[in-house]
């Protein structure tokens, strides 16, 4: 008999889209997903340079705080004293170099009306903070408001931007004599927090941070991304100046600015030379004409006004800062910009016809001059955008020349400038995250060359030589960072089994120990190691997958299955956890699926990363024509076909780009996918509604008619990746149509929530509601209720 579901009516509390559900049957046996999430996961590692000292950030079970590490025992410090899931997450972390001070961000990037997220809804709202720690303990204090700050060499100053000028924290201690907590201002002051949502020192003593209401560096143009030198003298930093930007050199002793060979073309990523003497940079040629947005009439100077295209205004066009366009459509410039063959006026190049090149100045005198250039024409290197000095006679960048992303030098005492670079990561696979010695003259990276499914740590001379690996196995390490004695290298790893943890790795190679966490009480023994499962997309593409098969499934018996497809679509998901925080989690989610009897498909769709730039780049994907869907089919289908899958109970769940192939799945296949949950997917892409547009017929929304699989929607309304509008048209289809749903609304969350009571009602209700399609009896129409 066919089944009809309807929408059910909710109530919103606390933010929370509360829908009646079916009470599951209590399984007290089986681990929960509070005992799969409740180890702390490090985020972000740093080091010293001048001492055997680490620091990181760790998310645990909501609480986001920063701990250390020192030789020879390297015991884990905790520095800040955050209590409380209050959704503030923790970025921008470094360290002195002598490892004395560390600072890092509180709060989110702001959304793109300029709000903070605030997923607790606090009154007060919030804000994106400063803050600083010693690692000899006594708390953290805030220095006040900013984002990605630049700590000094010695730790006492913190630059950063704002509103395109660069401000300066001073960092000094001093005795409290007023009981107040530490703050970034020394003209405000707090009470000593008592909520336990942030650290602000101990009791006796508080640190004062000076900072000028003023900018340290005020500049014409746009300037930030400020550099240090390595004896903290002077800084270096990028002025924007819109057709052209300028490397500035702030000395700090005389409170000057000077400029490197300065010129009409766009300077950026300024290095410093292991000495201090000398500065590298990426040079690419000025703005020419038929790009400019022109200020006023067109007239000489720079005339106040809004921006102006002198090209619309010829053709009777309107004043505005993308010359008059109108809709979604290419503009007059745009499309004579095609048709227009005259040198140099809607293209620009350095005499020679190439458009990249690297430059190296004297500090002192500020004359400069190029070292090597790309090639005319060349497609291999010309889309870099950082420069790293290493050691004392060359500098490395990263590029995707041909298939796989590596790492390069360049001698700067290069006797040619047409030279090519230096190939320092050979090998069949992706460099991901790298990190130079304290000394420049080793590069350490992370690479699935040699083991596609996993990720393990290479060293190799930044002046080129052979590569050599460090680790291997069936473990997985990723962001390596060089201690100072280089004897050790830490990473963040883990295993099938092992959530991520923070690890020493000997620099002659070897196993990684690992400090942090604890895993007392984790779950180990109810995890299974996944199976790597290939299938064949319709197309012929080859597609690896990981499967999970729980370990109580008996011979002959059939069980339900899910399919997870990860977000991004530049993920690529492992034969164990993973090294991003979301799918870290989801890898965790998997696992406890499958404790709980069900046989778990990860799927590598086509435009992923981790098998090559054809891989990724593969034709007709999303908005394009959904070529990437067939290989969710694949996955569904070969579910089906296994003995061990009941293939009438099969479900999907994903996040993102992994919402996006759920609703597809549940839209064109609810033949095979009978029951799915969305997190924040997209559901139409680009804005066309007509029927016979390429990217609305690669939308979910083009196949509504033919969903009937019930669905479990979830999404935060501050979301900063995918519109919340994605999911209100959604709804208002589904209803339409009469499709069963339910709804989770996270109110002032963003993408992934913040809150981690969040994570675990969202994926308690995800359980719930696939067991209650796969394994019990489907719900009775409540409509009308």
């Amino acid at each position: 008999m066919k089944r009809t579901f309807r929408f059910s009516t909710a109530l919103v509390i606390g933010g929370v889209l509360l829908v009646p559900t079916r009470t599951p049957k209590a399984a007290s046996a089986l681990p929960t997903i509070e005992q799969f999430l409740a180890p702390g996961t490090p985020i972000e590692i740093v080091s010293a340079k001048k001492a055997d000292r680490i620091a990181w950030t760790a998310y645990e079970h909501g609480l986001r705080n920063v701990y250390t590490a020192s030789a020879p025992a390297f015991t884990p410090v905790r520095l800040t004293n955050v209590t409380r899931d209050d959704g503030v997450e923790l970025s921008d972390v470094s360290m002195s170099d002598d490892g004395s001070v560390v600072v890092f961000v509180r709060g989110t990037q702001p959304n793109r009306e300029g709000w903070v997220a605030n997923p607790t809804a606090d009154p007060a709202g919030a804000q994106r903070t400063i803050w600083a720690a010693r690692t000899s303990g006594g708390g953290a204090w805030k220095l006040g408001e900013g984002t990605t700050p630049a700590l000094s060499p010695d730790g006492r100053s913190v630059l950063f931007s704002k509103e395109g000028q660069i401000y300066r924290y001073e960092v000094r201690l001093k005795p409290d004599t007023t009981g107040t907590a530490a703050v970034g201002n020394a003209k405000l002051a707090e009470k000593p927090d008592t909520t336990g949502t942030a650290a602000t020192g101990n009791a006796k003593s508080a640190v004062v941070s000076g900072f000028s209401r003023t900018p340290l560096v005020k500049a014409w143009g746009t300037n930030g991304t400020p550099v240090w030198s390595p004896d903290g003298t002077k800084f270096a930093f990028v002025s924007n100046r819109v057709d052209h930007a300028l490397i500035g050199i702030y000395t700090v002793a005389t409170r000057s600015v000077s400029f490197l060979s300065p010129s009409v073309d766009h300077d950026s990523s300024p290095t410093w030379s292991p000495d201090g003497k000398r500065v590298a940079f990426i040079r690419r040629p000025g703005t020419p004409f038929g790009l400019q947005a022109h200020q006023g009439a067109g007239s000489i100077g720079n005339p106040d006004g809004p921006a102006y295209n002198p090209l619309t205004a010829l053709r009777g066009g309107g004043r505005g800062g993308r010359g008059g366009q109108a809709g979604r459509g290419r503009g007059d410039s745009d499309a004579q910009r095609g048709d227009d063959a005259r040198p140099g006026l809607f293209s620009a190049a350095f005499t020679g016809g190439y458009t990249l090149s690297f430059w190296v100045a004297d500090v002192a005198g500020g004359e400069g001059r190029e070292f090597w250039h790309a090639l005319k024409d060349d497609k291999d290197f010309t889309a870099m955008s950082t420069i790293t000095w290493a050691d004392r006679d060359h500098v490395i960048f990263e590029a995707e020349p041909r298939e796989w992303t590596r790492w390069y030098s360049v001698p700067v005492t290069a006797s040619s400038s047409e030279a090519p670079p230096i190939e320092l990561t050979p090998g069949e696979g992706a460099v991901e995250q790298a990190a130079v010695s304290a000394d420049g003259r080793t590069l350490f990276y992370s690479t699935n060359a040699g083991d596609i499914e996993r990720r393990h740590v290479w060293k190799v001379a930044t002046s080129g030589g052979g590569a050599e690996q460090l680790t291997k196995g069936d473990t997985i390490e990723t962001y390596p960072v060089a201690l100072a004695s280089g004897k050790q290298v830490a990473v963040l790893g883990g295993d099938a089994k092992r959530p991520f943890g923070v690890g020493l790795v000997p620099a002659s190679g070897g196993a990684a120990n690992y400090i942090y966490p604890s895993l007392d009480g984790f779950p180990i023994d109810a995890e299974v190691v996944p199976q790597l499962v290939m299938t064949k997309a319709a197309d012929g593409m080859d597609i690896h997958n990981q499967l999970f098969v729980p370990k109580d499934l008996k011979p002959g018996e059939k069980r339900p299955a899910i399919v997870f497809v990860h977000g991004g679509p530049v993920r690529q998901m492992l034969l164990g956890y993973h090294y991003m925080h979301f799918y870290h989690v989801a890898y965790a989610v998997n696992q406890w699926l499958a404790s709980r009897g069900y046989v778990v498909m990860s799927v590598n769709y086509r435009s992923g990363i981790g098998y090559g730039k054809s891989f990724r780049t593969a034709p007709n994907t999303g908005g394009r024509g959904n070529a990437e869907y067939q290989d969710v089919v694949a996955g569904g289908k070969h579910l089906q076909s296994r003995p061990d899958v009941d293939p009438n109970r099969i479900g999907i769940w994903g996040l993102s780009y992994g919402g996006v192939l759920t609703s597809q799945a549940l839209a064109r296949n609810s033949d095979i996918f009978k029951v799915g949950v969305d997190l924040a997917g997209v559901h139409l892409w680009g804005s066309s509604l007509d029927p016979d547009n390429v990217s609305y017929k690669a939308s979910t929304i083009s196949a509504i008619d033919t969903w009937k699989s019930p669905v479990l929607l979830v999404h935060g309304d501050d979301d900063r990746n995918v519109q919340f509008s994605q999911t209100t048209g959604l709804v208002q289809l589904l209803r339409a149509h009469n499709v069963y749903h339910e709804l989770i609304v996270f109110t002032d969350d963003t993408h992934e929530p913040l809150l981690h009571k969040r994570y675990l009602y969202a994926f308690n209700r995800l359980e719930e509601f696939i067991g209650r399609f796969l394994k019990g009896a489907a719900p009775r129409s409540t409509a009308g209720q």
